[in-house]
């Protein structure tokens, strides 16, 4: 691996990790070799803020890389003031994913150039998008029909419409225009450390992270998917091919240097060293001291659940139904297995907008208040209203509450992706509170998690601890108690409030040569565990049952979904015919 020697050994070293989330981005200044953490900034994204270029009914999520770019400075410029900016000597960006982008030649989004800036296909399709539900099936068929090498083995046997190819594939049928004027596409993580090194893209380093996990890349067939295959998918893919890459690179290597135009806008120096990009839930089980056979759950909007194991043990087995399973993805010598769920956050955030609209809605508009001030008491009282649903529904005993969910509402990730499925409510009554409905809601997240643990450990991957990272983790005592219940483990909470930011600080220390391997990084750099939230035996066998009912419940709309779609497709063949 390439090193840098811009640190001077002993000297005050420092290092930025740069997270993109959902709704903003932070960015972390870190002392490279003690991981003391310095400063932190958050910087939410204008545009997505309103919600501009999406459309929730078609399930159609975009981001302008304006947001990103805006964030970017504001975010690191804040927090590099408190030190001198020849101490700062790496820097490394991790994102959501898949969130790929059309760019030109030059590795320009789309979306900056005349023509395609309010186009949302010019955009980046954020990993929640699921416009390409079609796709994705698509894919899956032709994968296992074509009659050649299955490209889907690593990514668990099944691809999701939330994935690299198949959001490709979607945007480039329904628009032309930005077909023909991508020369290339780009995961977010990928394209901002272009952005910040201004390279040339023919020979940028791509993640391996990124690669490995949402566009099939593997070492065993040569990189990407074959030519002929992706030309089985969609004409214009095998060509695509010759213009994306072959090679990738784990998030601990050295992408470039800070551009002068970037050193200038950020006010550091071209010496600072920039990692290539990751994921966010990697990084943050790095921070999270991830170590074999591990989960890291990181709990936000969704879950992402990593497992790192040593690859010679895991050997040539293939673990069905999870986002993939690729070597150095998370830690460098080690394989990296991702699973997740769809939503975690999301759906108790869509509970609460549901019970505050009334509030909202009949809200006075006072004329002494500024519209800030407005949008400064919605908040508040949307907050407040959160916490009161979280103590009513925590004061429900689960033994006695027949209310029931299904977390599904914006699709399946793990195990098995199947973004078409949908959430369910059952056993209402006249007498159903709006706690109990929350309740059940965090129940269903639990249960959606032990799923996911039990595939890995029926596929002959032990779970032997769980850590929790993210905002849910830190934030809700409540639904960390019931997962530890539900789950029947204890579940131990990183310290860090940052901990994918951490993460990626621990791999821009690694590139810049401050630590030998990110495993040393973690030790040195690692925060620890504020708690343990433990198993509560009373509570077990009661959420055991419920889960049963939950598994059933379900199969049953599955089962529905799949019967729905097979009266459909008839209709739509017809109707072609």
């Amino acid at each position: 691996m390439e090193n840098s020697q811009t640190a001077t050994p002993g000297a005050d070293a420092y290092v930025i990790g740069v997270d993109y989330g959902t709704d903003s981005v932070r960015a972390l200044l870190v002392n490279a070799r003690t991981g003391a953490e310095v400063a932190q900034a958050v910087h939410y994204y204008a545009r997505w803020k309103k919600l501009q270029y999406c459309n929730p009914a078609r399930n159609q999520f975009r981001q302008h890389p304006l947001d990103y770019i805006e964030g970017l400075e504001a975010s690191i410029r804040r927090v590099a003031q408190h030190v001198p900016a020849e101490q700062i000597v790496g820097i490394a960006v991790d994102t959501t994913g898949s969130t790929p982008g059309a760019v030109d030649e030059h590795g320009v989004s789309l979306a900056l150039k005349p023509g395609f800036e309010d186009n949302p296909n010019a955009m980046f399709v954020l990993w929640k998008d699921h416009t390409a539900l079609d796709e994705a099936a698509e894919i899956n068929d032709k994968a296992r029909t074509w009659g050649g090498e299955d490209f889907t083995k690593f990514e668990g046997g099944i691809y999701s419409s939330e994935w690299f190819w198949a959001k490709i594939m979607h945007v480039t049928r329904e628009d032309a225009a930005v077909a023909q004027a991508a020369h290339s596409w780009m995961e977010h993580c990928d394209w901002v450390t272009l952005l910040l090194t201004g390279q040339d893209l023919a020979t940028f380093k791509r993640s391996r992270c990124a690669a490995g996990h949402k566009a099939m890349w593997h070492e065993s067939w040569g990189g990407l998917p074959s030519a002929q295959f992706l030309n089985h998918l969609e004409p214009s893919l095998g060509e695509l091919r010759n213009r994306l890459f072959e090679e990738t690179y784990t998030a601990d290597e050295i992408a470039g240097h800070l551009s002068e135009e970037w050193a200038a806008r950020l006010g550091l120096t071209t010496n600072t060293v920039v990692a290539v990009g990751s994921f966010d839930a990697h990084a943050g089980a790095v921070a999270g001291e991830i170590e074999a056979y591990s989960m890291v759950k990181v709990m936000g909007t969704s879950t992402c659940d990593i497992v790192v194991a040593p690859t010679a043990e895991v050997g040539s087995k293939l673990v069905q139904g999870i986002c993939g399973q690729v070597d150095g993805s998370v830690i460098p010598g080690m394989l990296g297995l991702e699973a997740g769920q769809s939503a975690f956050g999301d759906l108790l955030a869509w509970f609460r907008q549901l019970v505050e609209w009334p509030l909202q809605a009949l809200m006075p508009q006072s004329g002494t208040l500024t519209a800030e001030q407005q949008e400064a008491l919605r908040e508040e009282l949307s907050d407040k209203l959160l916490v009161e649903l979280t103590k009513a529904a925590a004061a429900v005993d689960p033994a006695e509450s027949q209310v029931l969910a299904l977390d599904w509402v914006n699709g399946r990730r793990t195990p098995d992706a199947n973004q078409a499925l949908k959430g369910a409510l059952t056993n209402l009554t006249m007498g159903t509170s709006a706690p109990q409905i929350f309740r059940a809601l965090v129940e269903a997240i639990c249960y959606g998690s032990k799923m996911i643990v039990e595939r890995f450990e029926q596929e002959g991957i032990p779970i032997k601890q769980v850590i929790g990272i993210g905002g849910v983790a830190k934030k809700s005592q409540f639904v960390m108690q019931t997962l530890a219940d539900v789950l029947n483990r204890p579940i131990k909470i990183a310290k860090s409030e940052q901990a994918p930011a951490l993460g990626s600080a621990m791999y821009a220390a690694v590139a810049a040569g401050i630590h030998a391997d990110v495993l040393t990084a973690q030790k040195a750099m690692g925060s620890g565990f504020a708690e343990t939230y433990e198993p509560n035996p009373a509570r077990v066998a009661d959420y055991q049952a419920r889960y049963e009912q939950y598994q059933a419940l379900g199969q049953f709309v599955e089962s529905q979904t799949k019967r729905e779609a097979s009266v459909v497709e008839p209709s739509l063949a017809e109707q072609t015919a």
